[in-house]
């Protein structure tokens, strides 16, 4: 068995050496779990949007805290400053949440600008923070045809980019015109089943991992680069 002796490449002094307690020495958070859901449509009855208002009943049920972000409004990315209203109120409620749901209509084999240009203008960082790192993420879509999972095979691209922890499980509905009653109500079918499933999944995550989630994405790479600039800064100062 290798040593860290054996391993030349490694800084054994930046070498996080995790154990149980660890993981475990902490007071857990009593506050109810807080989720921001996003919808990638902006017809007047989007299907994607009723889903989501269903997973926000579900939350809220589970005892979650729950804000839906509207898009209309929402300008394109890189066509408008930082400064936008709409810009802004997303990257707040991005700050607030300690998870999300996406919901995305399948429009070409892909999920749809709409939903794209939301998650384009959460940026990796605002200045030392990392707005979606190691926040829960549950994935869904809608399809006018046939059962597909391109959508939220691309979300789940997304979230590991945003560095959010993807829950394992996801819904896709087909035929989503089917699916809702004329009061948006969703009907009961396996589909509905699996949105609670996965409403039940993202609360469990949420629950077991937002007081320790910066422990779960600290990495190697970015102490060392830390203890780098550290020392250009010192070195620099002592000069």
């Amino acid at each position: 068995m290798e040593t860290v002796a054996s391993l030349p490449n490694l800084d054994s002094a930046l070498l996080s050496r995790t154990h149980l307690s660890t993981l475990t020495n902490y007071v857990p958070s009593t506050h109810a779990p807080r989720f921001l859901l996003l919808y990638g449509s902006l017809r007047e009855r989007a299907y994607s949007k009723l889903l989501i208002l269903e997973a926000a009943r579900l939350l809220e049920a589970l005892g979650g805290e729950v804000r839906i972000f509207d898009p209309h409004g929402l300008p394109l990315p890189d066509d408008a400053p930082e400064t936008h209203p709409k810009v802004q109120e997303l990257r707040e409620l991005t700050l607030w949440s300690e998870g999300m749901v996406w919901s995305s209509p399948e429009r070409h084999g892909a999920m749809t600008g709409i939903m794209k240009a939301q998650i384009d203008w959460i940026p990796l960082t605002m200045g030392a923070i990392r707005p979606t790192q190691g926040k829960t993420l549950a994935v869904m879509e809608v399809s006018g045809g046939s059962q597909s999972f391109n959508a939220v095979n691309q979300m789940r691209i997304l979230g590991r980019w945003m560095r959010m922890i993807t829950i394992t499980n996801q819904s896709s509905i087909a035929k989503a015109f089917q699916e809702f009653n004329e009061d948006g109500r969703m009907k009961p079918s396996a589909y509905y089943d699996r949105v609670v499933d996965v409403m039940e999944e993202l609360v469990k995550f949420t629950l077991l991992t937002r007081d320790i989630s910066s422990l779960l994405v600290d990495r190697y790479s970015e102490r060392k680069e830390s203890a780098e600039l550290l020392s250009k800064r010192v070195n620099q100062q002592s000069i």
